[in-house]
């Protein structure tokens, strides 16, 4: 072994080995070594046995990932890997597995839940890379659709349309040499998911005599699949907001011989049926039904309106929209219910043995192919088309690419599967027995577009257009377009005004309603006029952003109260991991701009509703400042004990529109707890140049000097320097076994 390792001064690894499989090898190990426990959460979050150790909590995520049958689709796609590819990712394995023995005695949340290091398997980077984004593209909206659209009449089904249940976004931007001071492209942005402690970025450095390549990792997964720089070219992504996955009504029975069978467009056809057993720290064991029929798996198995109500445990995260993973408690409700879903699977409609139930289709399991052979190819890529014809393999999720080289070449593009089946598959939940409803052979096409002195990502609809159903609203994409637009000497360190630029575009609808509100009290007037003259920043020590909050949160909850909205209002009967995508409330804050001046409730009561926010914010205590309350609160697998610890976290700036990211759920928390993973500008004229920063820090180890010391700088905007000559980093001393 030739391995080498060096840290920066913020303990970034900077690895170095003899060809691509020893430095995967090293990867692996030097993540194990540093974020052991984090990438132990991640196995068995993927396994579906994370109940085991965290507790009956996490029931409902483990039934779930059983049930979509995650881990057996990792070990599809593993077969189908190319030799070479499968050569490389279990070196990265052998490097987890060699490290974790390390990184476990430092970790102490191993000895607080009593879990000892497990096994990796070959196919476990690929079923990590699943359970991460497996509900990225936000499959449970059709859920929410379907309810509005039998509830609320089928004229509403898109009236909600956001971004998911929270609808901080993702952005990127590339700048064409023609517009920088140096004569060559930049590369910028910053993916904003859902924040967890460990960081979901690690910060890495990949040398060995094939290529050298800078990026973030995931960790648990080998090379740089997001964000790299080689030094002659640089890439980044942000999620399309692609509709790739669909949801099918299944009518199932049972057999004489203990079988099931489903009604496909050909008739009853038999599915597979078997039955896994669940272990929870603390309580009994869970036994889950697992069931495939020629659709999909799957996945909520009884969907009559006095079954399935599993509303018991959720599983504490979920992968939301651009990728993140979310408290789900943050934007519902929960009750009792059985942790595994299972309710009167044997009834259903009275008698006949027939039952209903929803699968999930997604391209992996149909296909096989998750894209990982991409993965070595763009730590090679040398030029823009190299990354253009590496992901022409990519598979999940759907992404848009932007890349820049050293020649001049710029990428602007989509990359993924997407498959061809009809809108209303996108739209809603659909039959199984109809055979409209069935994909065709080939995927979609893949748009892309040139790059015309600037190009912007930003999940809105824009490029994707064609390949999906809900965006962001194009707030953030339209702010970052002008902002570019204001200067053709771009520089990386002036690039940092983008990233935390506060303007919320987002409040006007409600200004003007505000605006066009009189018949108020001395006090409600004297709220009007201050936020009438707000600059619409939402500067963490803003107390007019802060007055501003406290109006849009009385306006929210008032309208979810409508008398419109009553049908809506109680719990949608699927398990309660979907029901972020369920509740009201937040839809209704998430869609507010719209509901202000459309939907079903009268213009008159929305009026109405205003003047009453108006009148409650003045007659109350004067409202902190955002950041006061608007506070950063992480993911963490095994909480604080104490109640109190989340007041270490610090107050943001920022809202879920503005090119500043944060997310919490107005009126009803504000807790963000999604803003930006990581932020990054890759210099094409000198990499060295280049600037990145995560939101805690290099190390997953609490009390190590790296475990939050980037927390400072992410917070006031500033980012690390990249550095890459050898001698400005210090080497490790030690066996690399």
């Amino acid at each position: 072994m030739s391995i080498e390792v060096y840290r920066d001064s913020w303990g970034i690894p900077h690895l170095r080995a003899a060809d691509p499989d020893e430095l995967a090898f090293a990867q692996g190990r030097v993540t194990a070594a540093d974020r052991a426990w984090q990438l132990e959460v991640e196995r068995h979050r993927a396994q579906g046995t994370t109940a085991a150790f965290l507790g009956a909590a996490e029931t409902g995520w483990d039934t779930f990932v059983r049930r979509a049958r995650l881990a057996d689709t990792a070990r599809r796609c593993f077969d189908r890997l190319d030799p070479g590819t499968a050569r490389w990712v279990r070196a990265y394995v052998d490097g987890v597995q060699a490290g974790l023995a390390e990184g476990a005695r430092r970790a102490p949340e191993f000895a607080a839940t009593g879990l000892k290091p497990g096994r990796w398997e070959p196919w476990t980077p690929l079923a990590v890379w699943l359970s991460t984004h497996i509900l990225f593209a936000g499959f449970p909206t059709k859920l929410w659709r379907d309810e509005v659209a039998r509830r609320l009449g089928e004229e509403w089904t898109e009236l909600f349309a956001t971004d998911g249940p929270g609808t901080a976004g993702s952005n990127g931007w590339v700048v064409a040499g023609g517009r920088t001071e140096s004569g060559a492209a930049i590369v910028a942005g910053d993916p904003h998911r859902f924040i967890e402690a460990p960081g979901v970025y690690q910060q890495i450095r990949l040398a060995c005599p094939e290529y050298d390549v800078v990026g973030l990792a995931v960790p648990g997964v080998p090379g740089l699949a997001h964000f790299g720089h080689t030094g002659g070219v640089a890439w980044a992504i942000t999620n399309a907001m692609a509709d790739y996955q669909d949801l099918y009504r299944e009518r199932l029975r049972r057999t004489g011989d203990g079988g099931v069978e489903a009604l496909g467009p050909d008739g009853w056809r038999p599915a597979s049926v078997h039955r896994e057993t669940l272990g929870v720290a603390g309580a009994d064991p869970v036994e889950v039904e697992v069931i495939e029929t020629e659709r999909g798996p799957v996945i909520i198995t009884d969907t009559s309106p006095d079954g399935g109500r599993d509303t018991g445990p959720d599983g504490g995260r979920d992968t939301g929209p651009d990728g993140g993973r979310e408290h789900a408690a943050s934007a519902s409700g929960s009750g009792s219910g059985d942790p595994d879903g299972v309710s009167d699977v044997d009834g259903g409609d009275g008698g006949d043995g027939v039952w209903e139930a929803i699968s999930l289709r997604y391209p992996p399991r149909v296909t096989g192919e998750l894209g990982f052979g991409v993965l070595p190819e763009l730590l090679a890529a040398r030029t823009v088309a190299d990354v253009d014809r590496a992901v022409d393999g990519w598979a999940e999720p759907v992404n848009v690419v932007q890349a820049a080289d050293t020649e001049g070449g710029l990428l602007h593009r989509i990359a993924g599967h997407v498959p061809v089946r009809p809108r209303s598959n996108s739209l809603r939940i659909v039959p199984a027995w109809e055979a409209a409803h069935a994909w065709q052979e080939k995927p979609a096409a893949l748009p892309r577009a040139d790059v015309d002195g600037h190009a912007v990502m930003a999940n809105a609809r824009d490029l994707a257009a064609p390949l999906g159903v809900e965006f962001a609203p194009a707030h953030r994409a339209a702010r970052i377009d002008a902002l570019l637009a204001e200067s053709t000497s771009w520089t990386p360190q002036a690039m940092t005004a983008v990233h935390t630029d506060t303007d919320n575009p987002s409040a006007a609808p409600l200004l003007e309603a505000i605006r066009a509100r009189g018949g108020l009290s001395p006090s409600a007037s004297a709220v009007r006029g201050r936020l009438l003259a707000w600059d619409r920043r939402m500067e963490a020590d803003s107390t007019d952003a802060g007055l501003y909050a406290a109006v849009r949160g009385a306006v929210v909850r008032r309208v979810a109260a409508h008398p419109a909205f009553k049908a809506l209002r109680e719990p949608a009967a699927y398990p309660a991991l979907f029901q972020p995508w369920l509740a009201l409330g937040p839809r209704v804050a998430f869609a507010l701009e719209t509901l202000l001046v459309s939907g079903p409730v009268p213009p008159e009561d929305t009026a109405e509703i205003v003047r009453e926010a108006l009148e409650e914010v003045a007659a109350g205590a004067e409202p902190p400042a955002w950041g006061v309350t608007h506070r950063l609160a992480p993911w963490q697998a095994l909480p604080d004990a104490d109640t109190t610890a989340d007041a270490r976290w610090p107050g943001l700036g920022g809202d879920h529109d503005c090119v500043l990211s944060t997310s919490s759920v107005p009126g009803y928390t504000d807790r963000s707890a999604r803003a930006s993973a990581a932020r990054y500008v890759w210099d094409l004229a000198d990499r060295d140049n280049s600037l990145w920063v995560v939101p805690f820090g290099a190390s997953g180890v609490a009390g190590d000097p790296h475990h939050l010391d980037q927390l400072p700088l992410w917070l006031r905007g500033e980012l690390v320097p990249v550095t890459t000559a050898w001698h400005h980093l210090t080497k490790e001393h030690h066996d690399p076994r």
